[in-house]
C-alpha cells in the first residue's frame, strides 16, 4: 500500500492505494485551531488512526513537496516559512511512526504521472477534481448548499494524485 499526504496548516489531505485501487481517502481539518502544534496533533492523531488500521501494509509514504519560490499573488515568505515547518513536522512524524522515510514529488510532476494536464490559463485544482470525479472509482466529495465543492475536497484530490504517482513510482523503481 501507498500512502500520499498533501500538508498544509489548513487542510491536509490523506489517501491510501492498495496497487491501483482507492483504499481510503480523507482529509484532517486544522483551520479552527491557531496554535501551530494543535495542528499538528491533529494530523499526528490521523496519522496514528492510519497506522493502527494500515501500518505495516504501508510500504511507502508520499508527500506533495512544499512550495520553494514565491510567486506574485500567492504566499508570503511567513507563510512558505510556517508551511515548510509544518512540512517537516509531519514528515518526521511519518518516519517515527510508520519507519517510513517519505518521499517528496511535486505537484506537478504528480499530476503529469497521472496524466492530468491543466490548460493554459486555467487553475489546476478545479482541473484536478473534476478529472479524478470522472475517472478515480471511490473518490467522493460534499457539497456546500451552494453546490460548490467543499474545501477540503481539493486537498483529497490533490493527496489521491500524490498517492497515485506514488504507486507507478514504486513500480517503475520494483522494475
Amino acid at each position: 500500500m501507498i500512502c500520499g499526504l498533501d500538508i498544509s496548516t489548513s487542510i491536509t489531505g490523506y489517501a491510501i492505494f492498495d496497487d491501483d485501487n482507492l483504499i481510503l481517502n480523507g482529509a484532517w481539518d486544522t483551520r479552527k485551531y491557531k496554535d501551530f502544534f494543535q495542528k499538528v496533533e491533529v494530523v499526528r492523531d490521523g496519522l496514528e488512526r492510519i497506522y493502527d488500521q494500515y501500518g505495516d501494509q504501508i510500504k511507502a509514504v508520499y508527500i506533495e513537496q512544499s512550495l520553494q519560490s514565491f510567486r506574485s499573488g500567492f504566499s508570503s515568505a511567513k507563510t512558505l516559512s510556517t508551511l515548510s515547518r509544518f512540512n517537516g513536522v509531519v514528515s518526521w512524524l511519518v518516519y517515527s511512526k510508520y519507519g517510513i522515510t517519505p518521499e517528496y514529488i511535486a505537484a506537478t510532476s504528480a499530476r503529469k504521472l497521472c496524466g492530468i494536464t491543466i490548460p493554459k490559463g486555467e487553475k489546476a485544482k478545479p482541473v484536478v477534481l473534476k478529472y479524478l470525479l470522472d475517472n478515480q472509482p471511490g473518490f467522493v466529495i460534499d457539497y456546500t448548499r451552494n453546490g460548490t465543492p467543499k474545501p477540503e475536497s481539493y486537498d483529497k484530490a490533490d493527496s489521491i494524485v500524490i498517492a497515485k504517482a506514488g504507486v507507478m513510482c514504486e513500480q517503475k523503481n520494483s522494475k
